[in-house]
């Protein structure tokens, strides 16, 4: 049975959670050829406040990228 643990920095909408465990179950009923039924997924977010990386808590850094564009990638040319 696979279980699959999803950790976002910050929120998602219920809508995109959906989407998101749809997504993912479907990715490996056609790679592993589990039944949708064993797939198992969990998605926790975290508070940007209680994440940090390179020294400096999520919450602090510079507003989040555009969609498709890396997130790491303004914050490490700081």
């Amino acid at each position: 049975m696979p279980f699959v643990d999803i950790r976002l920095a910050g929120n998602a909408t219920r809508e995109q959670k959906a989407a998101i465990v749809a997504d993912v179950t479907q990715s490996l009923v056609e790679r592993l050829g589990k039944s949708p039924a064993a797939v198992q997924v969990v998605i926790s977010e975290i508070s940007t406040e209680n994440y940090g990386s390179g020294g400096q808590l999520i919450a602090d850094r510079v507003p989040a990228s555009k969609p498709g564009e890396d997130a790491n990638a303004a914050v490490t040319s700081q």
